[in-house]
């Protein structure tokens, strides 16, 4: 068996003595021998392909106890892995890219942009509406829509009603205090705090009792968004309809890992399952915080998971854009999810931004 010097083998395979050294210890890379005089390490020529693997699975950021995982699969299973991993990185750093987006917005705004921008005011024009559906005996949705303020949550549990009208209660001082741009996400990760602890006391310190929350805060010109759960806010611009919100359920995870089909989530088992929410329990897990620049002609819709689990997206898109004001485009959705059996709560808020009458 061909043998390489510790310090070959590094070479050969872009680890250092020093890593290769530590992956010993790990058990992560072992020595083919280790001479017993000297307590010098050998490899084999054989051993350089895995040594390569690491070497990749650590510039990727990959941490060794996942990287021993992978390492132990075959080739197959080992990308599947390596897949879902590099999915969990961007689904992870995207609510820091968008913050990284708003802070050269911000910051370039401060050096003079605003001169360059049309001044034309905005307003919005909204209706929000929550209804028990055609099957569920109560209605643990709550709905919220103001001129700053727009609010969905979708309560679980025992206590998935009071939890959501907590958590929306919680946050409508918003609604009528007026709010810098630049501070708007620091002050809507605050009252989602506040939102979370009225959650708790609601739900008397019940894990399996919580909601969702997604709202979103108007500054005049831009919206901010917070969001937890697998409620969602969607965006008709220009007749397109973009989702701005990720569900954080376990199979939206398998699919973003590439576990799961579209087709294949759509009558997974565990398709309702929250990776997170607000809850009874202590612990609140970071929401989604995002930043929108508006235009006037956008419509934005903001529902709980009763509406996309029974109407496509294609017919929320057409929904939206055929009804002339916010109140008919409400009343057409929620008409959707019944027509579709209405098997859940359905709350919808929509809210068009406008120019501001003069």
């Amino acid at each position: 068996m061909d043998m390489l010097t510790i310090g070959a083998f590094a070479k050969a395979c872009r680890l250092s003595p020093k890593a290769l050294r530590l992956y010993d210890e790990l058990d992560l890379l072992r020595p083919a021998r280790v001479d017993p005089d000297t307590g010098y390490r050998y490899y084999a020529a054989g051993q350089l392909e895995r040594a390569r693997l690491v070497a990749w699975l650590r510039r990727l950021g990959m941490p060794l106890a996942e990287i021993r995982r992978v390492c132990a699969l075959g080739p197959g299973a080992a990308a599947v892995e390596v897949r879902a991993y590099w999915a969990r990185v961007e689904a992870e750093t995207a609510v820091r890219r968008d913050l990284a987006a708003f802070l050269v917005d911000h910051l370039t705004e401060e050096s003079g942009r605003d001169t360059t921008m049309s001044t034309t005011p905005l307003e919005l024009r909204y209706r929000a509406h929550s209804d028990r559906g055609l099957v569920r005996p109560a209605n643990q949705d709550a709905a919220y829509a103001g001129g700053r303020l727009l609010a969905v949550a979708d309560g679980f549990g025992p206590a998935g009603g009071p939890a959501s009208s907590a958590a929306v209660e919680a946050l409508r001082f918003l609604d009528t205090r007026e709010t810098p741009a630049g501070g708007i996400l620091n002050v809507l990760e605050d009252a989602v705090r506040g939102a979370a602890r009225a959650v708790r006391d609601a739900a008397g310190g019940a894990q399996e009792a919580g909601t969702t929350l997604t709202a979103a805060l108007w500054t005049g010109s831009r919206l901010a968004l917070v969001h937890i759960g697998d409620s969602r806010a969607y965006l008709l611009r220009d007749g397109e309809l973009f989702r701005i919100t990720h569900d954080h359920t376990v199979v939206q995870a398998m699919l973003d890992e590439g576990r799961l089909t579209e087709a294949e989530a759509v009558s997974h088992p565990q398709r309702t399952l929250l990776l997170k929410a607000l809850t009874g329990a202590e612990a609140t897990a970071s929401p989604d915080l995002r930043l929108h620049e508006a235009r006037a002609g956008d419509r934005y819709l903001l529902c709980s998971d009763g509406l996309p689990t029974v109407v496509p997206d294609d017919a929320v898109r057409g929904l939206l854009a055929a009804a002339p004001a916010p109140d008919e485009a409400v009343d057409a959705l929620i008409a959707a999810a019944n027509a579709a059996g209405g098997p859940d709560n359905v709350s919808c808020v929509v809210a068009d931004v406008v120019e501001a009458a003069v």
